[in-house]
Parts: C-alpha cells; structure tokens; sequence
C-alpha cells in the first residue's frame, strides 16, 4: 500500500531557532511536512520552483525585503499557491495590508507556535486565518465602505514607506536602511521626504519621533 503523499510546505524566514521550532512543530502532524527553508526574499522563488511546496510561509520582516512585497510578487508568479504571513507585530499594523497583498492568512509570532497548524489547515481548505476585525476592515476596504474618518494617517503609506518608518523607529540610520533594503542613500532619503509630506511633519526630527512613538507602541 502506498503511502500518502504529505503536504508540503516551505517556509521563509531569517529566524533560525524560531523557523526550527515551527519545523518540527509541523513535522509532527502525519499529513504535513516542511520541505525546506529559506532566509532571504530573493530565494523564495528558485526554492518554490525547486521544492514545489503546497503551502508557503513568509515572515514579514526578511533581510533583504518586506514579507508583504514578497506576497504580492509571489501571487503573481504562482497564483493559487497558499501563503501565510507571519509577524511579530500586532495584526492592526500589517494584517490588512497582507491579505490585500494575497496572502490566505495572518498569524503573530506570539502566538504562531500552538496556532500554526490550525492556520495551515484552514488557509489549505481555502479559508482565510486572520481575526474578525481584519476580515471586516478587508472587506470594508475592498468594497469602499470604509469612511475617510476611520483610515489611519498610515493606511496612505506605501508598504515600503512603512517599512522605512518601521526602520527609522528600531534606530536604523539612513545608510543602514539603505543597505538592508539593497536601495541607494538617495532613494531612502525619498521616502523619508514622502513620509514627512504624508504624516504631515515639517522636520526629520518630528518623524523621528513619530517614527519611535510608533514603534514603541506596536512592539507593546
């Protein structure tokens, strides 16, 4: 008798300890197993290629890159390929924003170790893992209900816009975002300009402290 086929799922994140934790955690289940792993964004697509999983789990914060950026260039090179996004920030922060993105799920790192295998079976029956509240905002969003009055000033933000503030408010210098993002110097001092004209602040100063107050905040 042959035995059954177990499904696959490839995970990519930069945490070593944490993504072997998650590895044998999955490794249990008699129908499921992690086909390998991957730290950088610009590997995710050879790995998938090479490895073929059934399901991808992708953190948020990569080495090189954004994990929500990742979503959106993965969902159109391999649509129909289930992804659940990690983070160890708060859903209010990042949720919405991937599953707009293409992910079938959202689950904080807090919580991912005792919650991961009920998200994998949900998001692999075609359900979407997030909570209540950001299925509701999802919705709202897709279907122009949400007013003007509930949008935070940083729903205008772009992924990468609210990267460079998560950046600049865990003390990251310019020349350091520059270099983790693989941008040049000029091209973060961009963003920084956008993001004082979005946020509404005159100095480098007040985003910094914006930058930090924020941060601070959705580390809590």
């Amino acid at each position: 008798m042959a035995t059954p086929k177990k499904i696959r799922i490839l995970i990519i994140d930069d945490h070593p300890i944490f993504c072997l934790g998650m590895s044998e955690l999955i490794n249990k289940e008699a129908d499921l197993e992690v086909c390998g792993s991957v730290e950088l964004m610009k590997k995710a697509p050879e790995a998938i290629n090479r490895l073929n999983p059934d399901l991808v789990i992708v953190d948020i914060s990569l080495k090189d890159g954004n994990g929500i950026e990742l979503v959106q260039e993965l969902k159109k090179e391999y649509e129909g390929l289930p992804m659940l996004v990690l983070s160890m920030y708060d859903e209010s922060l990042y949720a919405e924003r991937a599953l707009l993105a293409g992910a079938s799920g959202y689950i904080m790192k807090q919580e991912a170790i005792p919650q991961v295998v009920k998200a994998i079976r949900k998001v692999l029956d075609g359900d979407i893992y997030a909570s209540n509240t950001v299925k509701e905002k999802v919705f709202k969003r897709l279907t122009s209900q949400q007013t003007a009055d509930a949008k935070s000033p940083l729903d205008i933000l772009t992924n990468r816009e609210l990267e460079v503030l998560r950046l600049i408010g865990e003390g990251y210098s310019t020349k350091e975002i520059a270099e983790r993002l693989h941008l040049s110097i000029k091209t973060i001092g961009t963003y920084r300009e956008n993001l004082k004209e979005k946020l509404k602040l005159k100095h480098f100063t007040g985003l910094v402290k914006f930058a930090v107050h924020w941060s601070n905040k959705i580390m809590q």
